[in-house]
């Protein structure tokens, strides 16, 4: 569905750029048509080779773009990895919209299920990513990964806010600000970096289900936590499923 949007935008803007054409027969694309393009590049470098094996010189050789072109759309290849992760986060959401617009369900039903459909797709898609999960597992990578939240509670933010709002108007939730819990929400959830750390290697070094368990415990007490934010029962939030996490941790070790 992306490449063919993309696809479309391509054809239109080809259109309206004919007069535009470089003499010698290079077409001009629309900027987002490029940007895009560099996205798609970035993503699939950063999955094959890994994010720090991967130069910028690589992304403008595989885009075919000059190197201007690369820095007019991005200063660096921080910035990619940041457009990257939105673009995947968004392609959650948009995974998920089945849930998230379902009118019969309530919002604690919508929010699990969220939250399910969040893991099992990280579970699908963990082989193929344990590239990126090592950049963000790395402390050095301090810095970056805060962009790399940043980027995600961007686009996360405003769909929990709509969930608490649901959640408050039906009366089960008592959240003072959606807006505010939201973001709660998804900060704990991404202060694991160093639970991150040590559950990986103990999975590497075999001890996996040592490690789910670990993390496991951890996500428990966060969801107590969370019940209290949002006036909830003990044990009616649940952020992941075991069977699920350690599927992710298995295929990340491996």
């Amino acid at each position: 569905m992306r490449q063919a949007a993309i696809q479309k935008m391509a054809a239109s803007a080809s259109r309206r750029n004919r007069a535009g054409t470089k003499p010698h027969g290079r077409v001009v694309k629309h900027a987002e048509v490029r940007k895009g393009e560099l996205v798609d590049c970035a993503e699939a470098l950063f999955f094959s080779k890994g994010y720090e094996a991967t130069t910028v010189a690589d992304i403008i050789a595989r885009a075919g773009v000059s190197k201007g072109g690369f820095y007019h759309h991005f200063l660096s290849k921080e910035d990619l990895l940041e457009a990257v992760v939105a673009r995947l986060t968004r392609t959650i959401i948009a995974g998920a919209r089945d849930i998230l617009d379902d009118e019969k369900l309530d919002a604690l039903t919508k929010l699990n299920r969220f939250f399910a459909r969040n893991v099992a797709w990280k579970a699908e898609t963990a082989s193929a990513m344990k590239r990126l999960y090592t950049v963000f597992a790395d402390p050095a990578n301090a810095v970056l990964y805060q962009r790399i939240v940043r980027a995600g509670v961007e686009a996360l933010a405003p769909v929990l806010a709509k969930l608490v709002e649901q959640g408050n108007r039906e009366g089960t939730f008592d959240a003072p600000d959606p807006g505010i819990v939201a973001e709660m929400l998804l900060h704990i959830t991404n202060a694991r970096q160093a639970l991150t750390i040590r559950a990986l290697a103990a999975a590497t070094h075999g001890e996996t289900d040592k490690a789910t368990d670990m993390f496991v415990a951890r996500i428990r007490k966060e969801e107590a936590l969370v019940n209290r934010i949002l006036g909830l029962p003990k044990g009616s939030v649940r952020f992941i499923d075991r069977a699920n996490f350690r599927k992710v941790l298995a295929a990340l070790a491996s």
